[in-house]
């Protein structure tokens, strides 16, 4: 399923109601029936209005007849869902526009957006099941245990675990993203000029960076914590430089000998600060989980494993291990991350569901054969809503030509505009 917008300015306010309805319908019925809608939606124009609404939704994909539906009904789309958290975003002033897609995952799609003032920020958009439905889609028995709408609302309860423990985190010092808001099964967070730890070939000084990683590892453990898919596909390593190398750079060059100039140059390949940055959270689970040392190793390992292909780098210091990390819990004043996340509305049975639907997906993505990787590049655009698959193969060819590496795409209100390339914030929102 591919985010587009081109539709969602053409809605009208009877539109929004009725794809309201069906969403509030859908909570207790896959199929909602019509006459359902035409209650929830109370449009002054009666059943004609609904239907009229009905038709140009269904038309749009944001809607659906369920196959083999024994009664006149509908079901919400991934469409629908993502047109209705979009709307929900734009109301917010958090979006403005929409640009390309930049990241495709197993579980999530990544989108570079605006809001009012131009400013460039990331849409995640959690789609959970994507790649257990198209593993056993034929088999039917399967289906009827786990139907679309609830891989909806554990897209949802990925987004709010995401977003709860993106605010913890922030809160208490943590590099990661700036969470914005969430909505549904998204989340708007702050753009990082940074790349992924996978696509970095050298660094300068690998024991630092290792050791970096390392640390965040044992300092989310002392707040209670496991990441759960720390690897380097979830690690961004942003470059810095020093405030002091800064302040010379506001120095003309001609000011200075030449001998100063090529010092500067040396020194400045050598001074680069490398900083992690944390993201993916949704599989994160607790110390005082089942399963925390496993996850706590697995972590560890993952990291010892790519720094020892990449850059040929072993540590002589051995662990860090889950029964020592296990000690430091809740130590030096550390805020215990995983009870006030709990505390935040985030239950633990919404926590046992998601963690069982995320298991779900790495067994499914083990029998594809695409192993436990990461969301980024998985390179698989259909989800699992089997009706808008005849129409993928058209919008694919669509979407790339309409994807380039500037920021360009219709904003939420029809107007067309060019904010310049990604990571700038200039351009005239308007």
């Amino acid at each position: 399923m591919k985010l587009d917008t081109r539709v969602l300015r053409h809605l009208t306010a009877e539109d929004w109601r009725v794809l309201t309805a069906v969403e509030l319908g859908s909570k207790n019925h896959e199929n909602v029936p019509t006459p359902l809608i035409e209650k929830l939606s109370r449009l002054k124009g009666g059943a004609s209005g609904v239907h009229k609404s009905i038709s140009a939704l269904a038309k749009a994909g944001l809607i659906a007849r369920l196959k083999d539906a024994k009664y006149d009904g509908y079901r919400l789309t991934y469409g629908g869902l993502d047109y209705l958290a979009l709307h929900t975003h734009a109301s917010r002033k958090h979006v403005y526009s929409v640009g390309s897609r930049v990241g495709v995952g197993k579980e999530s799609d990544i989108m570079i957006i605006a809001d009012d003032n131009g400013t460039q920020k990331i849409l995640k958009i959690h789609r959970l099941g994507r790649i257990s439905f198209r593993t056993v889609k034929s088999n039917r028995d399967y289906l009827k245990n786990r139907a679309a709408g609830s891989w909806m609302y554990l897209s949802r309860l990925a987004a709010m675990k995401e977003f709860a423990f993106m605010q913890a985190l922030r809160e208490e010092g943590f590099p990661v993203p700036e969470p914005i808001a969430q909505s549904r099964h998204t989340i708007v967070m702050s753009l990082i000029d940074a790349l992924p730890l996978r696509q970095i070939s050298s660094v300068p000084d690998p024991a630092s960076l290792y050791a970096d990683l390392i640390g965040l590892i044992l300092r989310l453990a002392q707040h209670g914590l496991i990441h759960g898919d720390f690897n380097e596909f979830n690690i961004l390593i942003k470059e810095e430089k020093p405030a002091s190398e800064q302040h010379s750079q506001q120095t003309p060059s001609s000011e200075k000998p030449e001998g100063k100039k090529q010092q500067d140059q040396d020194q400045a390949q050598d001074t680069v600060i490398l900083t992690p940055i944390i993201i993916d959270f949704p599989q994160m689970v607790s110390m005082d989980h089942q399963n925390a040392e496993m996850y706590f190793d697995r972590d560890v390992n993952c990291i010892k494993s790519f720094f020892k292909k990449r850059f040929h780098f072993v540590s002589t210091v051995p662990g860090p291990f889950y029964k020592d990390a296990k000690k430091t819990v809740g130590k030096d004043g550390a805020k215990r991350l995983d009870a006030s996340v709990e505390a935040s509305g985030f239950t633990k049975k919404m926590a046992k569901e998601l963690e069982a639907a995320i298991r779900e997906q790495q067994a499914a993505a083990e029998e594809k054969g695409s192993g436990a990787g990461s969301d980024d590049d998985y390179d698989d655009d259909d989800d699992f809503d089997e009706d808008d698959e005849d129409d993928e193969a058209g919008e694919s060819e669509q979407e790339e030509q309409n994807s380039t590496d500037c920021f360009q795409g219709f904003n939420l209100t029809g107007r067309w505009r060019d904010s310049g390339a990604p990571g700038s914030s200039n351009g005239d929102p308007r």
